[in-house]
Parts: C-alpha cells; sequence; structure tokens
C-alpha cells in the first residue's frame, strides 16, 4: 500500500514584492494539516525574514528554508538566525541549506565558487558543533577556519550564549546530481531536490544509499522534500502551460552554458536534445520559443497535471518513490482540492 504523504507550502521566491494571497495560504495549510512552509531565497527577498514574519502567526506547522544559501552568510550568522527562530517557534525551524551556483554565488555574493562539496561538508559541521553547543566552538578546515587564521590574530574560540532550544535542529541539502545527494545522505537529516521525478527514483535511492552507507549518517527518519506542480484542469495542455515558463527558466536561463545544474537533471531524465535547444533558445532571448518546445511528456515526469482522475491515477507512483513530502503553492482557493487529491 502506498504511503500516506506529508505536504508542504512552498511560497516561493518573491519578485517585485510579496506574493499575493499568501497569508492566507498558510493559514489555510495549517488549517489543513500541511506539516511543513517553506521560504526560498536567490538574489531578491531572503529567505530568513518572511519565514519568521509569517511563521508567527502559526502555531504547529513547520517552518523550513528552501534555501538558505550558504554563501550568503557564514555558517556561525546562519546558526545565530536558526537557534534564535527555533525559540521563537517552539522548535518548528527546518533548516534547508545549499550551495546555489556560480553565477549567483560569485555575481552576486562576491563568493568563489570553490569545491562546493567540501564547502557544505565544513558549514554543516559548523552548524552542528554551534547547535550542540557542548564547547568553545574551533574549525580547521580548507574553507572555514573558526577562529580565523589571520587579520589581527585576536580571534578567540567562542560558545553561542543562547542555549539552543533543540540541539538538533534538521539540517536538509538541496541537492541535485548523484554525488551531493549522497552528501545529503551523509551529513543532512533531508534532502530537498527542485525537479523530482519517479522516472528517477532508482538512481535517487542509489545515491542516497551511497551516502547512508558513510558513517554517521542519519537514515532512519530521513525525509524527502521536494516541490512538485499539480494543477487540476480538464484541458491537459492547459494545465501544462503553467508549469512549461518554470521549467524553461531552469533549464534554459538559470545557469550558464557548461554549469547549468538543473539542466542537468533533464539531461539524466533522458531529455538531453529538448534541453540543448530549450538553453540555445533562451540564451538567445527566444524564451516564448523555448518555453513551448518543451514536450508534454517532460512536464508529465516532473509534475500532475490534468484532470482529477487523470492525477489519482498517476498518484501511486510518486507515493511508492522516495518522496515523503510533496511541497505544493497556489492560491487559498487550490489547496484544498489538491490536499484531497493526494491524501483524500
Amino acid at each position: 500500500m502506498a504511503k500516506q504523504m506529508k505536504l508542504g507550502l512552498g511560497t516561493g521566491y518573491w519578485s517585485s514584492g510579496p506574493p499575493g494571497g499568501i497569508e492566507q495560504s498558510i493559514a489555510l495549510a495549517e488549517e489543513l494539516g500541511f506539516d511543513s512552509m517553506w521560504t526560498a531565497e536567490a538574489y531578491g527577498s531572503d529567505c530568513l525574514t518572511p519565514l519568521a514574519w509569517w511563521g508567527a502567526n502559526t502555531k504547529k506547522i513547520k517552518l523550513g528554508t528552501s534555501i538558505a544559501q550558504i554563501s550568503a552568510r557564514t555558517p556561525a550568522a546562519l546558526a545565530m538566525a536558526a537557534m534564535t527562530l527555533d525559540h521563537l517557534s517552539e522548535g518548528r525551524v527546518i533548516l534547508g541549506i545549499g550551495a546555489s551556483g556560480p553565477q549567483v554565488v560569485e555575481g552576486w555574493y562576491g563568493q568563489p565558487y570553490t569545491k562546493p562539496l567540501e564547502r557544505t561538508r565544513e558549514y554543516v559541521s559548523i552548524l552542528r558543533k554551534i547547535f550542540a553547543r557542548e564547547e568553545r566552538v574551533t574549525f580547521e578546515g580548507n574553507q572555514f577556519q573558526l577562529p580565523y587564521q589571520g587579520g589581527m590574530g585576536l580571534g578567540k574560540p567562542l560558545r553561542s550564549t543562547l542555549h539552543p532550544f533543540r540541539q538538533d535542529i534538521p539540517i536538509y541539502l538541496a541537492a541535485e546530481g548523484p554525488k551531493n545527494v549522497a552528501l545529503a545522505a551523509e551529513i543532512a537529516d533531508g534532502w530537498l531536490p527542485l525537479f523530482f521525478s519517479p522516472k528517477m527514483d532508482k538512481f535517487y535511492r542509489e545515491a542516497l544509499s551511497n551516502g547512508f552507507a558513510k558513517d554517521g549518517a542519519r537514515e532512519e527518519g530521513f525525509e524527502v522534500a521536494s516541490m512538485v506542480p499539480i494543477i487540476v484542469s480538464e484541458d491537459i495542455e492547459a494545465a501544462a502551460n503553467f508549469v512549461r515558463p518554470m521549467l524553461s527558466l531552469y533549464m534554459g536561463g538559470m545557469g550558464a552554458k557548461g554549469a547549468n545544474f538543473h539542466y542537468d537533471v533533464f539531461v539524466r531524465l533522458g531529455y538531453e536534445s529538448v534541453a540543448a535547444n530549450v538553453q540555445e533558445l533562451y540564451l538567445q532571448g527566444k524564451k516564448n520559443e523555448a518555453t513551448a518546445s518543451i514536450p508534454l511528456e517532460l512536464v508529465e515526469d516532473v509534475a500532475l497535471i490534468g484532470p482529477p482522475g487523470k492525477i489519482k491515477d498517476e498518484l501511486p507512483k510518486w507515493k511508492d518513490s522516495c518522496l515523503t513530502t510533496m511541497l505544493l503553492s497556489g492560491p487559498p482557493q487550490m489547496l484544498e482540492t489538491v490536499a484531497n487529491l493526494v491524501n483524500g
């Protein structure tokens, strides 16, 4: 029997301002028993401020970052924010983090994009040390040193003055490639894929197993939470057209040619020629053509679209996958409909 799927609310990125109706969606998600809500950041709104602001009006729903970019803050700064919010929410924080990509890291944060796996591993180690609060924090890594080696030479090991509400605040890693997915299984409490497809379940389970085989891995209770577009419509093509622009943006424009990790996801999914064409058109400024070139089959591999009966028929393969939480987004009027479809 297929497992019960947890539901989360993804609030998404802001454009020119906060998304309309989001407070109502959050309130309804909590009323409907959603397990979690998530905020995002890229190079506009941050993920921590809205999570605290909106989270202040909630009582039970977990509060997740999807994702806090590690180049945006030192490990200590993010640990301080997470522990502070965990106190204020009485233990409801999920700290989703990710390395982002070289265009954002070097172009926006002015940081080098070097050895992202090593940087992530060291970052998480420091977070864990700060959360545990067992001793003054020292760390000697290739990417991070505490105290800093250099400067005035006056740095001293410190321990947080704040006693954590929980010493084991869960950390999820955003990851797409097999080495990053394995790293999530090895050092984190959960994995945040961006474009999940049941067709890739075997591939992802193998990558996760490679991580779980490492010493210190936390396989029990490990969560996999991914945004899953669900568009209910009698017109399947019209439903697909709601999803295509996002796929085109990430496949074609969210990363330089040769260094777009989202592009690689669709190559592994079996759409190399489609992805190459979409990227070429997108980078030429032909965004509408790029979007229109995405086949229905690809959309259906990463989204649930169409009439309610079709979506119900396709749900079992999602529930039988390694996915544990579907992150949904949308206006209040569709949340109850979709929630009933998924777990009705």
